[in-house]
């Protein structure tokens, strides 16, 4: 393989400019998901962020309803690439996804490297064997997201760290969590001790405060009982590099102010932990 190839192979880390405080801060785009990826990107910049993670199916703009997803054509992507350096945001990771076969994996990760993303986000544990020579290929990392537990559904075991874990046992070190904290949190779960549970396969976080445990609403970062600062110092203790994603489930028409807060709270929070 020669020098230019490797190149080309070679995923983008997250660039120290798009980072706050040592985190890369920013939205995901289902936060704004009663609007355009376009509007997206400029609510994401309005919170401060620098960041965004983009969810498949999202309409690109008032103009355009072309769906946003990993089957863009390489016209869409450019004008989402404009769109995001017009507002100086980089695009960091993508999903929720699944791909039905391996073909369509792999034009998720043609997407990913397009778009220069450092992770993909998904709950395909099923495709894993499909999955890791892609990782491997792509050189881009891949985050297993949990949504709540199911009581009616014991097949669903995403939400469970020791499950996460399990499955990624002697996997690709680029195969790990994107760990969902307000969705721990809806688990009954303690977000910083799943957290110390997954070290070492954390790809990225949805990070949410939330009023409760169990079911309950999204509030301002510091705010709630996710023990946001306490995530953060384990998340710095460990050396994480991914993207974390604020992910507002809450206020969906008016929620730049309360996500604002959020940035504001990653970017002057200070470490207590050594």
């Amino acid at each position: 393989m020669t020098a230019t190839m490797v190149g080309i192979l070679n995923a983008e880390p997250i660039p120290d400019q798009y980072k706050q405080n040592g985190f890369a801060i920013g939205c995901q785009a289902y936060s704004f998901n009663r609007y355009t990826v376009f509007e997206a990107i400029e609510k994401t910049a309005e919170t401060g962020s620098k960041v965004i993670e983009f969810f498949p199916g999202q309409k690109l703009s008032k103009d355009d309803s072309t769906p946003w997803n990993h089957n863009a054509s390489d016209e869409v992507i450019a004008k989402v690439q404009a769109k995001l350096k017009e507002h100086g945001i980089k695009a960091v990771n993508y999903g929720v996804v699944s791909g039905k076969d391996e073909a369509e994996w792999h034009k998720i990760f043609e997407f990913a490297k397009k778009l220069g993303l450092y992770g993909v986000t998904t709950e395909d544990t099923g495709k894993l064997d499909i999955i890791e020579p892609l990782v491997k290929e792509f050189d881009i990392r891949v985050g297993i997201h949990d949504h709540p537990r199911r009581p009616d559904n014991p097949n669903y075991k995403v939400w469970d760290p020791y499950y996460i874990l399990e499955v990624t046992r002697n996997r690709d070190a680029r195969i790990g969590a994107c760990a969902d904290t307000g969705h721990w949190q809806t688990s009954g779960l303690n977000p910083v001790w799943c957290l110390r549970t997954l070290k070492g396969r954390i790809i990225s976080s949805h990070m949410k405060d939330k009023v409760d445990f169990g079911q309950s609403h999204d509030v301002p970062y510091g705010t709630g009982v996710g023990e946001i600062g306490r995530c953060l110092d384990e998340l710095k203790k460990q050396g994480f590099e991914g993207n974390i994603s604020v992910e507002y489930e809450y206020n969906w028409t008016a929620s730049v102010p309360d996500i604002t807060k959020c940035v504001e709270f990653v970017r002057n929070h200070k470490t207590t932990e050594k």
